[in-house]
């Protein structure tokens, strides 16, 4: 883990963030005095001794965060070598939005209620001040980060520093920090290890194995073969060929999103239900995943045989038909007298038959080819090819359609340190509420 070293003027704070905060009286609630928080981000080309006693250039970050008062007093400063263990890339831009998360989380500590913090990357400044939109995810993500935090302020304002002089003393911090962080790997005690995937030099720390073998990879490779799998519906396993080792949650925790650590939790709850054993609530704003066990114990004799209790929602539903509770009907008449949702199946065929998706018939999940060959595997495991719908046995097709069309081979590219003006959202209304309505369909079978 990365070092960081702190100071607050008058010695009176020396503790790590959560365990108190600083004994200063001048920030009352009452008191509009506004404090100017300073941080910088550098990334930086050190050269370094590596494996075999061979000169490398290793990338290594920096951060710097100065607070100062309304007299230009300084009251806190910080500096912190930046490992980037969640798997992020170095960019200048990634590294600079980690010092502003650190100089808010340090003003929030010291019970700060008033702020300006200064920015001095021209593309961060227009994000946090609102002027751009974000159009990548993790800028999305980060700005979520930014605003929530600044919610513990009465007031907090970005401002934009043209000068370098202006933030001089955070960059000499975020320097030596960088400084601090290469000796420590020039005299030894933070030895590198070769990723096998990126094929870089990194620091020991920064690596992940699975449960059960020895394969070791770096944070950011593992990060990104991990969020594939999971947006794919499929638990990530090991990343070398041919191992199927387990990727524990705990070691992932350290790299993920909360976002994909939630989504994974939801894909580790899946693997372990057998398909024939999984029930979804029917409830549509709710379609939370439980097993025939886990509803054994929420069964309601009183009000009926099938009678069950969602333990989200509380909704009450039949777990034979798979439908908000049928007051007073008998599952039989149920069925008589909803054979299928007739407008609702029309829809969600003509959709299907539009955009060409297709059905598992082990799952009944809807599947839709975006990019690759015809061989698809539903993350229930099941196989079978996209054209006619014949299931793969060993590997092999057991029908005679074209494996891919070329059209389908696409390389999707895109620049993560691009900065994104707009956010493109065109979209059909009607789709929106069908797509809805297609993942609670197929779930009740």
């Amino acid at each position: 883990m990365s070092e960081d070293h702190r100071r607050v003027a008058g010695g009176n704070f020396s503790r790590p963030y959560g365990e108190g905060s600083s004994s200063s009286s001048s920030n009352s609630k009452d008191n509009p005095e506004v404090f100017k928080v300073y941080f910088k981000g550098l990334v930086s080309d050190e050269r370094v001794k590596g494996p075999n006693s061979l000169n490398i250039t290793m990338k290594m970050a920096g951060i710097g965060v100065a607070i100062f008062n309304s007299k230009d007093d300084i009251i806190f400063e910080m500096k912190k070598p930046l490992d980037l263990i969640k798997g992020d890339r170095m960019s200048t831009q990634s590294v600079e939005g980690h010092a502003l998360i650190e100089a808010l989380k340090a003003a929030i500590d010291l019970e700060l209620n008033r702020i300006v913090f200064y920015c001095d990357h021209h593309s961060l400044y227009q994000y946090v001040s609102g002027r751009w939109r974000p159009k990548q995810q993790k800028i999305v993500n980060f700005l979520e980060q930014v605003n929530f935090l600044r919610k513990s302020f009465t007031y907090s304002e970005a401002a934009l520093i043209a000068a370098r002089k202006d933030v001089k003393i955070v960059f000499k911090l975020a320097r030596e920090a960088i400084n601090f962080h290469r000796r420590k790997v020039v005299s030894g005690q933070g030895k590198l290890e070769n990723c096998v995937i990126c094929l870089e030099d990194k620091s020991i720390d920064q690596f992940v194995s699975a449960e059960g073998c020895t394969h070791r990879f770096c944070y950011s490779c593992v990060k990104q073969h991990v969020e594939v799998k999971l947006l794919n519906g499929v638990l990530p396993k090991c990343p070398h060929e041919g191992c199927g080792s387990e990727l524990r949650i705990e070691s992932c925790e350290k790299f993920l999103t909360p976002k994909f650590t939630e989504m994974m939790r939801r894909r580790l709850k899946e693997e372990s239900i057998p398909v024939t054993d999984k029930v979804y609530c029917p409830y549509p704003k709710c379609s939370t995943l439980m097993s025939k066990a886990e509803l054994e114990r929420l069964r309601i004799s009183v009000i009926g045989f099938g009678a069950r209790t969602c333990y989200k929602c509380h909704g009450i539903f039949c777990v034979k038909c798979r439908v908000p509770w049928h007051e007073n009907m008998k599952c039989a008449e149920y069925k008589r007298r909803n054979p299928t949702s007739i407008v609702e199946e029309s829809k969600l065929k003509n959709l299907a038959a539009r955009n060409e998706w297709r059905q598992c018939i082990k799952c009944k999940h809807m599947i839709e080819l975006v990019a690759g060959c015809y061989h698809m595997t539903c993350r229930c495991g099941y196989e079978f090819c996209y054209t006619c719908g014949a299931e793969w046995k060993n590997k092999k097709a057991t029908c005679n359609c074209i494996y891919w069309n070329e059209e389908n081979i696409i390389d999707i590219g895109e620049d993560e340190d691009a900065d994104d003006f707009e956010d493109e959202d065109v979209h059909d209304d009607d789709d929106d509420v069908v797509r809805e309505a297609v993942a609670h369909f197929f779930r009740r079978w």
